[in-house]
């Protein structure tokens, strides 16, 4: 290596780092730095990335720091159950987890019919009931709006 060579700083984990020698006019996107600090699992959900360094501002809007979504609420439902599938896969007979799964799996249908009806469908099944073709009516979930935020 050579000694006379500069050494590039060190990033913070807000940071990335570019190639020393890294084209011009060619598109990059800059290596993250380091994996900590992190968020906590729920709040990475709701802020759509784990990592503090990209949660950036997408079209100018900054994401919000609600804990609780009417889309988040039907996500949890839905990973809870699952992952009580999961636990029910290796022990089925587990009669008191199974009456939990399919209370979970309810709420979970119950929460989602809710969301569709206020917000639009997220799931093709929710148009079962609807009396035209809305699936491609926004806002989208990730749009301005879509989860009742201001």
């Amino acid at each position: 290596m050579d000694k006379n060579k500069k050494q590039p700083a060190s990033c913070g984990y807000k940071e990335g780092a570019f190639p020393s020698c890294a084209p011009l006019a060619v598109p990059y996107v800059a290596a993250q730095s380091g994996a900590t600090p992190q968020y906590e699992p729920g709040k990475a959900l709701v802020r759509g990335t784990l990592f503090p360094g990209l949660d950036l501002p997408l079209a100018n809007i900054v994401n919000g720091d609600k804990t609780e979504t009417p889309l988040l609420r039907v996500m949890a439902l839905d990973f809870a159950s699952h992952d009580l599938a999961l636990y029910l896969d290796t022990h089925p007979q587990d009669q008191e987890a199974f009456e939990v799964y399919k209370e979970l799996l309810a709420l979970s249908e119950q929460a989602q019919r809710e969301y569709a009806r206020e917000y639009g469908p997220i799931d093709r099944r929710d148009l079962l009931e609807a009396k035209r073709y809305t699936w491609l009516e926004g806002p989208w979930p990730w749009e301005p709006g879509a989860n009742g935020e201001v």
